[in-house]
């Protein structure tokens, strides 16, 4: 069976201290949406979260990556996305 890395959620945070601390609400709260936990049950490995630049708000952009098997990653483009 075939392993997909896919973006499942993106948090855009603003210009903050600390921001790894200030997403980790948003990113429990999405983990406690259908979306987010159907994601936690299924995914090959634990999610991971990336920080990158985000140039349109001058800001951080997170995304969350997770890798899931084909078949439970079209059920998750179709389902919640």
């Amino acid at each position: 069976m075939k392993i997909v890395e896919c973006i499942v959620h993106k948090i855009t945070m603003g210009d903050v201290e600390d921001p790894d601390l200030y997403v980790a609400e948003p990113i429990w709260k999405w983990q406690q949406t259908d979306a987010g936990k159907w994601v936690m049950e299924n995914a090959v490995d634990v999610p991971m979260w990336h920080r990158s630049v985000d140039h349109t708000s001058y800001g951080n952009l997170y995304t969350i990556h997770a890798k899931l098997k084909d078949i439970d990653y079209t059920y998750f483009k179709l389902k919640f996305q």
